[in-house]
Protein backbone atom coordinates (compact mmCIF):
# COMPACT_ATOMS: atom_id res chain seq x y z
CA UNK A 1 0.00 0.00 0.00
CA UNK A 2 1.30 3.40 -0.91
CA UNK A 3 2.38 5.63 1.98
CA UNK A 4 2.40 8.91 0.10
CA UNK A 5 -0.10 11.65 0.83
CA UNK A 6 -2.26 14.06 -1.13
CA UNK A 7 -0.11 16.81 -2.66
CA UNK A 8 0.05 19.11 -5.67
CA UNK A 9 1.50 18.21 -9.08
CA UNK A 10 4.99 18.32 -7.55
CA UNK A 11 4.09 14.99 -5.94
CA UNK A 12 5.16 13.31 -9.17
CA UNK A 13 8.78 14.10 -8.40
CA UNK A 14 8.74 14.99 -4.71
CA UNK A 15 10.35 12.59 -2.22
CA UNK A 16 8.07 10.69 0.13
CA UNK A 17 8.44 11.77 3.73
CA UNK A 18 7.69 9.78 6.83
CA UNK A 19 4.25 11.24 7.49
CA UNK A 20 3.34 13.92 4.96
CA UNK A 21 0.08 15.78 5.30
CA UNK A 22 -1.57 18.43 3.13
CA UNK A 23 -1.60 22.01 4.27
CA UNK A 24 -5.27 22.77 4.94
CA UNK A 25 -4.98 26.55 5.00
CA UNK A 26 -7.60 28.35 2.98
CA UNK A 27 -4.95 29.67 0.62
CA UNK A 28 -1.46 28.83 -0.54
CA UNK A 29 0.01 25.63 -1.88
CA UNK A 30 0.13 22.25 -0.15
CA UNK A 31 3.58 21.15 0.90
CA UNK A 32 5.42 18.48 2.80
CA UNK A 33 6.42 19.39 6.32
CA UNK A 34 6.21 18.39 9.95
CA UNK A 35 2.83 17.41 11.31
CA UNK A 36 1.57 20.00 13.76
CA UNK A 37 -1.26 19.98 16.26
CA UNK A 38 -3.28 23.12 15.56
CA UNK A 39 -5.60 24.45 18.23
CA UNK A 40 -7.82 26.39 15.83
CA UNK A 41 -10.79 24.67 14.25
CA UNK A 42 -10.74 24.08 10.49
CA UNK A 43 -13.06 26.46 8.65
CA UNK A 44 -16.20 25.29 6.89
CA UNK A 45 -17.88 26.62 3.77
CA UNK A 46 -21.17 28.42 4.40
CA UNK A 47 -20.42 29.55 7.94
CA UNK A 48 -21.91 32.94 7.02
CA UNK A 49 -25.06 31.51 5.43
CA UNK A 50 -28.12 33.67 6.14
CA UNK A 51 -31.55 32.05 6.36
CA UNK A 52 -34.92 33.81 5.94
CA UNK A 53 -37.21 33.58 8.97
CA UNK A 54 -40.61 34.99 9.86
CA UNK A 55 -38.78 37.54 11.99
CA UNK A 56 -36.25 38.59 9.37
CA UNK A 57 -33.00 37.13 8.12
CA UNK A 58 -30.70 35.37 10.61
CA UNK A 59 -27.40 33.58 10.39
CA UNK A 60 -28.22 29.94 9.79
CA UNK A 61 -27.76 27.70 12.84
CA UNK A 62 -26.61 24.37 11.44
CA UNK A 63 -27.65 21.60 13.82
CA UNK A 64 -28.11 18.93 11.18
CA UNK A 65 -24.56 17.60 10.82
CA UNK A 66 -25.64 13.96 11.25
CA UNK A 67 -27.43 14.19 7.90
CA UNK A 68 -24.75 16.06 5.95
CA UNK A 69 -21.87 18.21 7.07
CA UNK A 70 -20.79 21.43 5.37
CA UNK A 71 -17.62 21.10 3.32
CA UNK A 72 -14.33 22.26 4.78
CA UNK A 73 -12.70 25.27 3.19
CA UNK A 74 -9.66 23.02 2.68
CA UNK A 75 -11.87 20.57 0.78
CA UNK A 76 -13.22 23.31 -1.47
CA UNK A 77 -9.68 24.43 -2.23
CA UNK A 78 -8.58 20.87 -3.00
CA UNK A 79 -11.52 20.42 -5.36
CA UNK A 80 -10.63 23.65 -7.15
CA UNK A 81 -7.05 22.39 -7.51
CA UNK A 82 -7.96 18.95 -8.85
CA UNK A 83 -10.41 20.40 -11.38
CA UNK A 84 -7.57 22.31 -13.02
CA UNK A 85 -5.92 19.04 -14.06
CA UNK A 86 -8.97 16.79 -13.95
CA UNK A 87 -8.76 13.72 -16.18
CA UNK A 88 -9.64 10.03 -16.13
CA UNK A 89 -7.44 7.94 -13.85
CA UNK A 90 -5.25 5.04 -15.00
CA UNK A 91 -6.32 5.64 -18.59
CA UNK A 92 -3.40 7.37 -20.25
CA UNK A 93 0.11 8.78 -20.17
CA UNK A 94 -0.84 12.40 -20.76
CA UNK A 95 0.26 14.84 -18.08
CA UNK A 96 -3.26 15.53 -16.78
CA UNK A 97 -4.07 11.83 -16.59
CA UNK A 98 -0.84 11.06 -14.76
CA UNK A 99 -1.36 13.84 -12.24
CA UNK A 100 -4.96 12.81 -11.64
CA UNK A 101 -4.03 9.12 -11.31
CA UNK A 102 -1.30 10.01 -8.83
CA UNK A 103 -3.63 12.11 -6.71
CA UNK A 104 -6.30 9.41 -6.78
CA UNK A 105 -3.94 6.78 -5.37
CA UNK A 106 -2.49 9.24 -2.86
CA UNK A 107 -6.07 9.91 -1.74
CA UNK A 108 -6.48 6.18 -1.15
CA UNK A 109 -3.29 6.12 0.94
CA UNK A 110 -4.51 9.14 2.94
CA UNK A 111 -7.78 7.38 3.73
CA UNK A 112 -5.86 4.25 4.70
CA UNK A 113 -3.90 6.27 7.27
CA UNK A 114 -7.11 7.87 8.52
CA UNK A 115 -8.63 4.48 9.39
CA UNK A 116 -5.40 2.89 10.62
CA UNK A 117 -5.44 0.30 7.84
CA UNK A 118 -3.15 -2.70 7.95
CA UNK A 119 -0.58 -3.17 5.18
CA UNK A 120 -2.63 -5.86 3.45
CA UNK A 121 -6.02 -4.13 3.79
CA UNK A 122 -7.92 -2.92 0.74
CA UNK A 123 -9.39 0.59 0.54
CA UNK A 124 -12.24 0.80 -1.96
CA UNK A 125 -13.83 4.11 -2.95
CA UNK A 126 -17.62 3.91 -3.12
CA UNK A 127 -20.53 6.36 -3.24
CA UNK A 128 -21.39 6.36 0.49
CA UNK A 129 -21.77 4.10 3.54
CA UNK A 130 -24.84 2.39 2.08
CA UNK A 131 -22.91 1.54 -1.06
CA UNK A 132 -19.94 0.32 0.99
CA UNK A 133 -21.98 -2.05 3.13
CA UNK A 134 -23.88 -3.36 0.12
CA UNK A 135 -20.52 -4.05 -1.51
CA UNK A 136 -19.44 -5.97 1.59
CA UNK A 137 -22.72 -7.90 1.59
CA UNK A 138 -22.03 -8.96 -2.00
CA UNK A 139 -18.51 -10.05 -1.06
CA UNK A 140 -19.41 -12.34 1.84
CA UNK A 141 -18.64 -16.05 1.45
CA UNK A 142 -21.77 -18.07 0.77
CA UNK A 143 -21.79 -19.69 4.20
CA UNK A 144 -21.71 -16.46 6.23
CA UNK A 145 -24.15 -15.59 9.00
CA UNK A 146 -24.48 -11.87 9.71
CA UNK A 147 -25.46 -10.67 13.20
CA UNK A 148 -26.70 -7.09 13.47
CA UNK A 149 -28.57 -5.09 16.07
CA UNK A 150 -32.00 -3.63 15.34
CA UNK A 151 -30.69 -0.24 16.45
CA UNK A 152 -28.65 0.13 13.27
CA UNK A 153 -29.15 2.67 10.50
CA UNK A 154 -30.86 1.09 7.50
CA UNK A 155 -27.53 1.20 5.62
CA UNK A 156 -26.18 -1.39 8.06
CA UNK A 157 -29.44 -3.20 8.80
CA UNK A 158 -30.79 -3.98 5.34
CA UNK A 159 -28.06 -5.11 2.91
CA UNK A 160 -27.79 -8.66 4.26
CA UNK A 161 -29.76 -11.61 2.90
CA UNK A 162 -32.74 -12.38 5.15
CA UNK A 163 -31.95 -16.09 5.21
CA UNK A 164 -28.48 -15.57 6.66
CA UNK A 165 -29.01 -12.52 8.89
CA UNK A 166 -29.80 -12.58 12.60
CA UNK A 167 -31.27 -9.27 13.80
CA UNK A 168 -30.94 -8.71 17.54
CA UNK A 169 -33.29 -6.56 19.62
CA UNK A 170 -32.62 -2.88 20.22
CA UNK A 171 -30.29 -2.85 23.24
CA UNK A 172 -31.57 -1.88 26.68
CA UNK A 173 -28.06 -1.49 28.05
CA UNK A 174 -24.48 -2.50 27.32
CA UNK A 175 -24.54 -5.74 29.29
CA UNK A 176 -27.79 -6.84 27.66
CA UNK A 177 -26.46 -6.05 24.20
CA UNK A 178 -23.27 -8.04 24.73
CA UNK A 179 -25.21 -10.97 26.21
CA UNK A 180 -27.55 -11.01 23.21
CA UNK A 181 -24.58 -10.92 20.85
CA UNK A 182 -22.81 -13.72 22.68
CA UNK A 183 -25.90 -15.93 22.62
CA UNK A 184 -26.61 -15.26 18.95
CA UNK A 185 -23.07 -16.04 17.85
CA UNK A 186 -23.05 -19.16 19.99
CA UNK A 187 -26.03 -20.48 18.04
CA UNK A 188 -24.48 -19.88 14.60
CA UNK A 189 -23.53 -23.06 12.71
CA UNK A 190 -22.11 -21.61 9.47
CA UNK A 191 -18.38 -21.50 8.84
CA UNK A 192 -18.17 -17.70 8.56
CA UNK A 193 -19.66 -15.09 10.88
CA UNK A 194 -19.84 -11.31 10.63
CA UNK A 195 -20.97 -8.86 13.32
CA UNK A 196 -22.11 -5.47 12.01
CA UNK A 197 -22.13 -2.61 14.51
CA UNK A 198 -22.36 1.17 14.44
CA UNK A 199 -19.51 3.22 15.80
CA UNK A 200 -22.06 5.74 17.09
CA UNK A 201 -25.84 5.84 16.81
CA UNK A 202 -27.15 8.25 14.23
CA UNK A 203 -30.22 8.80 16.44
CA UNK A 204 -28.86 9.19 19.97
CA UNK A 205 -25.14 9.68 19.35
CA UNK A 206 -24.27 6.89 21.78
CA UNK A 207 -20.89 5.28 21.11
CA UNK A 208 -20.86 1.50 20.97
CA UNK A 209 -18.37 -0.32 23.25
CA UNK A 210 -16.37 -1.47 20.26
CA UNK A 211 -13.63 -3.24 22.19
CA UNK A 212 -16.15 -5.39 24.04
CA UNK A 213 -18.06 -6.15 20.85
CA UNK A 214 -14.82 -7.28 19.18
CA UNK A 215 -13.91 -9.50 22.13
CA UNK A 216 -17.28 -11.27 22.01
CA UNK A 217 -17.02 -11.65 18.23
CA UNK A 218 -13.51 -13.10 18.38
CA UNK A 219 -14.57 -15.60 21.01
CA UNK A 220 -16.86 -17.09 18.37
CA UNK A 221 -14.51 -16.69 15.41
CA UNK A 222 -16.51 -13.80 13.92
CA UNK A 223 -15.31 -10.81 11.96
CA UNK A 224 -16.55 -7.29 12.74
CA UNK A 225 -17.70 -4.61 10.29
CA UNK A 226 -17.90 -1.07 11.67
CA UNK A 227 -20.42 1.41 10.31
CA UNK A 228 -18.43 4.55 11.11
CA UNK A 229 -20.63 7.06 9.29
CA UNK A 230 -21.46 8.86 12.55
CA UNK A 231 -18.20 8.06 14.35
CA UNK A 232 -15.54 9.11 11.83
CA UNK A 233 -16.33 12.87 11.96
CA UNK A 234 -15.95 12.88 15.75
CA UNK A 235 -13.48 10.21 16.86
CA UNK A 236 -10.35 8.55 15.53
CA UNK A 237 -10.68 5.14 13.85
CA UNK A 238 -7.99 2.47 14.03
CA UNK A 239 -8.56 -0.81 12.20
CA UNK A 240 -5.24 -2.13 13.42
CA UNK A 241 -5.61 -1.17 17.06
CA UNK A 242 -9.33 -1.88 17.44
CA UNK A 243 -9.02 -5.24 15.64
CA UNK A 244 -11.98 -4.38 13.42
CA UNK A 245 -12.03 -6.19 10.08
CA UNK A 246 -13.97 -3.68 7.94
CA UNK A 247 -15.00 -0.04 8.21
CA UNK A 248 -17.43 1.96 6.10
CA UNK A 249 -18.10 5.70 6.11
CA UNK A 250 -19.34 8.55 3.91
CA UNK A 251 -17.69 11.74 2.76
CA UNK A 252 -20.85 13.81 3.14
CA UNK A 253 -20.81 13.21 6.90
CA UNK A 254 -17.09 13.99 7.08
CA UNK A 255 -17.04 17.57 5.71
CA UNK A 256 -16.70 16.54 2.05
CA UNK A 257 -19.40 16.69 -0.64
CA UNK A 258 -21.86 13.89 -1.34
CA UNK A 259 -20.96 11.03 -3.64
CA UNK A 260 -17.79 9.58 -2.12
CA UNK A 261 -17.51 6.88 0.51
CA UNK A 262 -15.13 4.15 1.65
CA UNK A 263 -15.06 0.47 2.43
CA UNK A 264 -11.72 -0.50 3.96
CA UNK A 265 -10.65 -3.80 5.42
CA UNK A 266 -9.40 -7.32 4.91
CA UNK A 267 -8.63 -8.24 1.34
CA UNK A 268 -9.41 -11.95 1.20
CA UNK A 269 -13.21 -11.78 0.99
CA UNK A 270 -13.03 -8.80 -1.37
CA UNK A 271 -10.54 -10.49 -3.71
CA UNK A 272 -12.52 -13.72 -3.82
CA UNK A 273 -15.88 -12.06 -4.53
CA UNK A 274 -17.30 -11.26 -7.94
CA UNK A 275 -16.67 -7.63 -8.97
CA UNK A 276 -19.21 -5.22 -7.53
CA UNK A 277 -19.39 -3.43 -10.91
CA UNK A 278 -18.40 -5.39 -14.02
CA UNK A 279 -16.64 -3.13 -16.47
CA UNK A 280 -13.47 -1.32 -17.40
CA UNK A 281 -10.86 -1.04 -14.67
CA UNK A 282 -12.04 -4.18 -12.87
CA UNK A 283 -10.50 -6.48 -15.46
CA UNK A 284 -7.08 -8.04 -15.79
CA UNK A 285 -7.87 -9.45 -19.25
CA UNK A 286 -10.89 -9.77 -21.50
CA UNK A 287 -11.18 -12.18 -24.43
CA UNK A 288 -14.00 -13.48 -26.60
CA UNK A 289 -14.45 -16.31 -24.12
CA UNK A 290 -14.70 -14.31 -20.92
CA UNK A 291 -12.97 -12.00 -18.46
CA UNK A 292 -10.32 -12.38 -15.82
CA UNK A 293 -10.82 -9.97 -12.95
CA UNK A 294 -8.10 -8.07 -11.17
CA UNK A 295 -7.63 -8.07 -7.41
CA UNK A 296 -7.38 -5.21 -4.95
CA UNK A 297 -9.50 -2.07 -4.91
CA UNK A 298 -9.81 -1.89 -8.70
CA UNK A 299 -11.80 -5.14 -8.68
CA UNK A 300 -14.73 -3.26 -7.17
CA UNK A 301 -14.22 0.17 -8.75
CA UNK A 302 -15.34 -0.58 -12.30
CA UNK A 303 -15.78 2.41 -14.60
CA UNK A 304 -14.29 5.88 -14.29
CA UNK A 305 -14.11 6.64 -10.57
CA UNK A 306 -15.14 9.78 -8.73
CA UNK A 307 -11.62 11.15 -8.49
CA UNK A 308 -12.79 14.61 -7.37
CA UNK A 309 -14.78 13.01 -4.57
CA UNK A 310 -11.82 10.85 -3.55
CA UNK A 311 -9.51 13.89 -3.31
CA UNK A 312 -12.19 15.80 -1.37
CA UNK A 313 -12.62 12.91 1.04
CA UNK A 314 -8.88 12.47 1.53
CA UNK A 315 -8.48 16.19 2.22
CA UNK A 316 -11.20 16.01 4.87
CA UNK A 317 -9.51 12.98 6.46
CA UNK A 318 -6.11 14.71 6.59
CA UNK A 319 -7.56 17.95 7.93
CA UNK A 320 -9.59 16.29 10.67
CA UNK A 321 -6.57 14.23 11.71
CA UNK A 322 -4.51 17.39 12.17
CA UNK A 323 -7.26 19.11 14.16
CA UNK A 324 -8.65 16.08 16.02
CA UNK A 325 -8.00 17.36 19.55
CA UNK A 326 -9.52 20.78 18.88
CA UNK A 327 -12.55 19.21 17.17
CA UNK A 328 -13.22 16.90 20.10
CA UNK A 329 -12.97 19.71 22.66
CA UNK A 330 -15.28 21.91 20.58
CA UNK A 331 -17.90 19.19 20.21
CA UNK A 332 -17.70 17.95 23.79
CA UNK A 333 -18.26 21.46 25.12
CA UNK A 334 -21.22 22.20 22.85
CA UNK A 335 -22.81 18.80 23.44
CA UNK A 336 -22.72 19.23 27.21
CA UNK A 337 -24.40 22.64 26.91
CA UNK A 338 -27.02 21.27 24.54
CA UNK A 339 -27.95 18.27 26.67
CA UNK A 340 -28.07 20.22 29.93
CA UNK A 341 -30.12 22.97 28.31
CA UNK A 342 -32.69 20.66 26.71
CA UNK A 343 -32.99 18.42 29.77
CA UNK A 344 -33.94 21.42 31.92
CA UNK A 345 -36.98 22.29 29.77
CA UNK A 346 -40.31 20.98 31.11
CA UNK A 347 -41.98 18.68 28.62
CA UNK A 348 -38.80 17.90 26.67
CA UNK A 349 -37.56 14.32 26.69
CA UNK A 350 -34.09 13.14 25.63
CA UNK A 351 -33.83 9.58 24.34
CA UNK A 352 -31.19 6.92 24.91
CA UNK A 353 -30.80 3.13 24.84
CA UNK A 354 -27.51 2.74 26.75
CA UNK A 355 -28.36 5.30 29.44
CA UNK A 356 -28.08 9.05 29.88
CA UNK A 357 -24.51 8.89 31.21
CA UNK A 358 -23.15 6.80 28.33
CA UNK A 359 -20.38 8.15 26.09
CA UNK A 360 -21.75 9.83 22.99
CA UNK A 361 -20.91 12.10 20.06
CA UNK A 362 -22.74 15.31 19.17
CA UNK A 363 -26.15 13.87 18.29
CA UNK A 364 -29.27 14.33 20.45
CA UNK A 365 -32.76 12.94 19.85
CA UNK A 366 -35.56 14.69 21.72
CA UNK A 367 -39.31 15.15 21.76
CA UNK A 368 -41.54 17.96 22.98
CA UNK A 369 -44.68 16.79 24.76
CA UNK A 370 -47.86 17.40 22.80
CA UNK A 371 -46.09 18.57 19.62
CA UNK A 372 -45.47 16.66 16.42
CA UNK A 373 -41.73 16.48 15.78
CA UNK A 374 -42.24 17.73 12.23
CA UNK A 375 -43.98 20.82 13.59
CA UNK A 376 -41.13 21.39 16.04
CA UNK A 377 -38.51 21.33 13.27
CA UNK A 378 -40.66 23.58 11.07
CA UNK A 379 -41.02 26.16 13.84
CA UNK A 380 -37.30 26.08 14.63
CA UNK A 381 -36.56 26.80 10.98
CA UNK A 382 -39.29 29.34 10.21
CA UNK A 383 -39.09 31.35 13.43
CA UNK A 384 -35.46 30.93 14.49
CA UNK A 385 -33.32 30.02 11.45
CA UNK A 386 -32.30 26.69 12.98
CA UNK A 387 -31.75 23.56 10.91
CA UNK A 388 -32.54 20.24 12.62
CA UNK A 389 -33.94 16.91 11.40
CA UNK A 390 -37.20 15.20 12.36
CA UNK A 391 -38.58 11.72 11.70
CA UNK A 392 -37.15 8.23 12.15
CA UNK A 393 -33.71 9.03 10.68
CA UNK A 394 -33.46 5.83 8.57
CA UNK A 395 -33.48 3.89 11.85
CA UNK A 396 -37.14 2.95 12.15
CA UNK A 397 -36.73 -0.03 14.46
CA UNK A 398 -34.67 1.99 16.94
CA UNK A 399 -36.96 5.03 16.97
CA UNK A 400 -40.06 2.88 17.42
CA UNK A 401 -38.39 1.17 20.39
CA UNK A 402 -37.19 4.41 21.96
CA UNK A 403 -40.61 6.03 21.73
CA UNK A 404 -42.47 2.93 22.93
CA UNK A 405 -44.97 2.64 20.12
CA UNK A 406 -45.16 -1.12 19.42
CA UNK A 407 -48.59 -0.80 17.79
CA UNK A 408 -47.25 1.72 15.25
CA UNK A 409 -50.69 3.37 15.30
CA UNK A 410 -49.21 6.78 16.08
CA UNK A 411 -46.20 7.95 14.08
CA UNK A 412 -43.25 7.59 16.43
CA UNK A 413 -40.87 10.35 15.44
CA UNK A 414 -38.38 12.61 17.16
CA UNK A 415 -36.34 15.74 16.56
CA UNK A 416 -32.59 15.31 16.09
CA UNK A 417 -30.10 18.07 16.77
CA UNK A 418 -26.58 17.20 15.64
CA UNK A 419 -23.58 19.45 15.97
CA UNK A 420 -20.16 19.77 14.41
CA UNK A 421 -17.74 22.28 12.96
CA UNK A 422 -20.57 24.38 11.54
CA UNK A 423 -22.08 24.82 15.01
CA UNK A 424 -21.28 27.73 17.31
CA UNK A 425 -22.08 28.37 21.00
CA UNK A 426 -24.68 30.92 19.89
CA UNK A 427 -26.46 28.21 17.89
CA UNK A 428 -26.80 26.07 21.02
CA UNK A 429 -28.12 29.00 23.05
CA UNK A 430 -30.58 29.84 20.28
CA UNK A 431 -31.86 26.27 19.99
CA UNK A 432 -32.37 25.80 23.73
CA UNK A 433 -34.19 29.13 24.02
CA UNK A 434 -36.36 28.34 21.00
CA UNK A 435 -37.34 24.89 22.28
CA UNK A 436 -38.09 26.32 25.73
CA UNK A 437 -40.39 28.95 24.23
CA UNK A 438 -42.06 26.38 22.00
CA UNK A 439 -42.61 23.93 24.85
CA UNK A 440 -44.11 26.65 27.04
CA UNK A 441 -46.19 28.65 24.58
CA UNK A 442 -46.37 26.76 21.31
CA UNK A 443 -45.63 28.26 17.87
CA UNK A 444 -45.76 32.03 17.51
CA UNK A 445 -47.61 31.68 14.20
CA UNK A 446 -50.36 29.46 12.83
CA UNK A 447 -49.06 26.42 10.95
CA UNK A 448 -50.89 24.20 8.48
CA UNK A 449 -49.97 20.67 7.51
CA UNK A 450 -49.20 20.04 3.84
CA UNK A 451 -47.85 17.07 1.93
CA UNK A 452 -44.38 18.42 2.51
CA UNK A 453 -44.87 18.92 6.25
CA UNK A 454 -45.89 21.85 8.43
CA UNK A 455 -45.79 25.34 6.94
CA UNK A 456 -46.53 28.77 8.43
CA UNK A 457 -49.82 30.13 7.20
CA UNK A 458 -49.25 32.98 4.70
CA UNK A 459 -45.52 32.30 4.73
CA UNK A 460 -43.73 35.39 3.32
CA UNK A 461 -40.28 33.78 3.12
CA UNK A 462 -38.49 33.19 -0.15
CA UNK A 463 -37.10 29.67 0.23
CA UNK A 464 -35.43 29.26 -3.14
CA UNK A 465 -32.27 30.65 -4.66
CA UNK A 466 -31.34 31.11 -8.31
CA UNK A 467 -29.88 27.91 -9.69
CA UNK A 468 -26.08 28.08 -9.91
CA UNK A 469 -25.85 27.34 -13.62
Amino acid sequence: MSTTSLDTVTALSAPVRSDPRPDDASGGSRRYGPVTTPTALPAVVGADLVAPTLRGARTYANLDHAASTPALVAVRDAVDAVLSTYSSVHRGNGFASRVTSDWYEQARAEVARFVGAREDDTVVFTRNSTDSLNLLARALPADTTVVVFGSEHHAALLPWADSTCVTLPVPTGVDAALADLDAALGAVTTQHRLVVVAGASNVTGEVWPLGEVVRVARRHGARVALDAAQLAPHRAIDLRGDLVDYVAFSGHKLYAPCGAGVLAGRSDWLDEAAPYLRGGGATARVTTTGATWTTGAARHEGGSPNVVGAVALATACATLTRHRSAVEVHERTLLAELRVGLAAIPGVGLHSFFGEQHDRVGVVAFTVAGLDSSLVSAVLSAEHGIGVRDGKFCAHVLVDALLHDPSLETPATAVRASLGLGTTPEHIVRLVAAVAALAADGPARTYVRTRGGWEPQDDPRELTLPRPW
